[in-house]
């Protein structure tokens, strides 16, 4: 019922991360509120036009209606938010800030913001990042990779197309080069902000093989439209393997798309 609701009705993009659903059930649910206070107070006004109409009441009535309904309508309504906020909301929040998959069972990113891009970096065949020092970064090292660490050499640096493996936890680490932006993945369900000077991580699970657009969230400056022209490409692992294995070169200046 939930999915035709948000799907047939809300109009929800497509849905392809595990996490998700529970984004998506906490709508439907707020959704559904609204529609039931829509309904309600539509029937009350009604009600009230009839029955303190002048026909009804040529006489004007300074006391008004005495009924308790409206009184306990808004304890309900009260009660429901209550309950959707600390039963459904915080809950959410809490499990995706603070149950981060293990780095050796996800597909481990780290991404870099910048006015207005979005650069990506795996580490290589060696399952390692290189050594970084953020007295590095520069218009052509954006991580501050250090050149002389050799755990570095293998390292995959991308831009604007970053890839994960399907029905494989994601952990990102997100930061940004120059002011703040947000990383939002719409079909993942995921925004969160990228500032300066800070590694946020944060995780998803995609479900749904395919190509997903990356947008930025937060006003970044007057190219900020161009943010969106990144993609989320989600694959099988052997693709994911063997697109990895055609970036990282051992010995070989990390690559760049």
């Amino acid at each position: 019922m939930n999915d035709w609701f948000a799907h047939h009705l809300l109009g929800l993009p497509e849905l392809a991360s595990l996490n998700g659903q529970a984004v998506d059930d906490l709508m439907v649910y707020v959704h559904w509120l609204m529609l039931a206070l829509l309904v309600g107070w539509s029937l009350y006004f009604g009600y009230a036009l009839w029955r303190f109409n002048a026909v009804r009441n040529p006489t004007a009535d300074y006391e008004g209606s005495k009924s308790p309904l409206p009184k306990f309508s808004e304890i309900a309504v009260v009660v429901i938010e209550a309950v959707l906020l600390v039963g459904v909301a915080i809950p959410i929040w809490a499990k995706n800030v603070d149950r981060f998959p293990k780095p050796e069972e996800s597909t481990v990113i780290q991404i870099m913001a910048q006015q207005f891009a979005w650069n990506a970096r795996y580490p290589g065949a060696d399952g390692k990042f290189g050594r970084q020092d953020m007295k590095l970064i520069s218009s052509d090292n954006v991580f501050g990779v250090d050149p002389a660490d050799p755990a570095g050499k293998d390292d995959v640096q991308v831009l604007n197309e970053i890839h994960v493996v399907v029905n494989k936890p994601v952990l990102i680490y997100l930061s940004s080069k120059d002011v703040i932006h947000s990383l939002k993945l719409v079909a993942m369900r995921l925004t969160q902000d990228a500032i300066p000077g800070l590694r946020i991580p944060c995780t998803f699970t995609p479900t749904k093989i395919g190509r997903y657009q990356i947008e930025c969230a937060q006003l970044c400056g007057n190219g900020h439209a161009a943010m969106s022209g990144g993609f989320i490409v989600v694959q099988s692992q052997q693709d994911f393997d063997d697109w990895i294995k055609s970036k990282s070169a051992s010995g070989a200046p990390a690559s760049f798309e």
